[in-house]
């Protein structure tokens, strides 16, 4: 059965699957991604981990993978096949594409931005199936973005597109680790609203998901942590929607998982602040932590057909 390899490369873990022409997952892994043993230990799991897919697609499928596709974090030049940049990973300029088609036989490879390839899957098979226009955002420790025109991801020149994070939602709000202060991930993110709730609550413990079910338990300091969290991100998505007119607004990540306790002010707050611009649909993503891997599978589909029809 014809199929490529698919790798979403995280922190800690990564995610990956063998997926068929029509997007089917043949086959689901997850390992670890042994960043605790450097760089090189990290590049070597996933070349070891690649080589192990298609090694099981020879097997169980009949025929080998015909291309790959890996997303990886930090910042990417996927025009060179580069991860340039992984803080959490600890690398930097590491040519991926060239040494994963060295080590899977010289199939192509295709090399994408997590964020982004996990925006292409949502727009194309998951929230955003249909719609034209769409901006992704994961709420998670931090916020990143991805911007959907015309079932693809807008990079932006130098790769840094859609990284709605760092606009700045209060000039005199905390400081950002890109410098700045009063960016959004600082206050809206579930890294922010666990550290809000942890000190609200005066436990260290807590986090995003304990503050949610405070909230519906009706707790007024939660509800107070959580609003505050709200009014940020609602400023940031205004901002967003009056530069790209988007006709979806698709949440994922950590903090979406509190469902309507976050949609429903989510939306009303968004409305509230509207005045000329066109209000998206705001829906949750479909797809969780699977949307980096299907988005990795579906760069590989992209670079073969762009090579057929080359």
């Amino acid at each position: 059965m014809k199929h490529v390899i698919a790798l979403d490369v995280g922190g800690t873990g990564m995610k990956a699957a063998l997926v068929g022409a029509d997007g089917t997952l043949l086959y689901e892994a997850r390992r670890a991604t042994n960043r605790e043993r450097g760089a090189e230990a990290v590049v070597e799991s996933i070349l070891g981990f690649a080589a192990d897919l298609r090694a099981y697609g020879e097997e169980h499928l009949g025929e080998s993978a015909v291309a790959a596709g890996v997303a990886v974090p930090g910042i990417v030049d996927a025009e060179n096949g580069i991860a340039v940049y992984a803080s959490n990973l600890g690398w930097r300029d590491v040519p991926l594409r060239q040494l994963l088609g060295e080590r899977l036989g010289g199939v192509p490879v295709a090399l994408g931005h997590d964020v982004r390839a996990g925006g292409l899957a949502e727009g194309r098979i998951g929230a955003g199936k249909g719609a034209d226009r769409f901006l992704f955002i994961p709420l998670g420790t931090g916020i990143a973005g991805a911007i959907g025109i015309a079932g693809t991801i807008e990079a932006g020149a130098h790769g840094y597109a859609g990284e709605i994070g760092h606009i700045v939602v209060r000039p005199d709000g905390p400081d950002c680790g890109c410098g700045q202060r009063g960016c959004l991930e600082t206050l809206a993110s579930a890294g922010a609203v666990s550290r809000a709730w942890a000190a609200a609550s005066g436990d260290p413990e807590a986090d995003a998901a304990d503050c949610a079910k405070a909230v519906e338990s009706g707790d007024p300091a939660a509800v107070q942590v959580w609003q505050n969290a709200v009014d940020a991100l609602a400023a940031g998505l205004v901002t967003a929607l009056t530069l790209l007119d988007p006709r979806s607004l698709i949440i994922g990540g950590g903090l979406a998982e509190a469902g309507e306790t976050l949609f429903t002010p989510l939306r009303a707050a968004v409305e509230e602040r509207v005045t000329f611009q066109k209000l998206p649909h705001i829906v949750p993503a479909a797809l969780g932590d699977t949307a980096g891997c299907l988005g990795a599978g579906l760069l590989a589909w992209d670079l073969l057909s762009t090579e057929v029809s080359a």
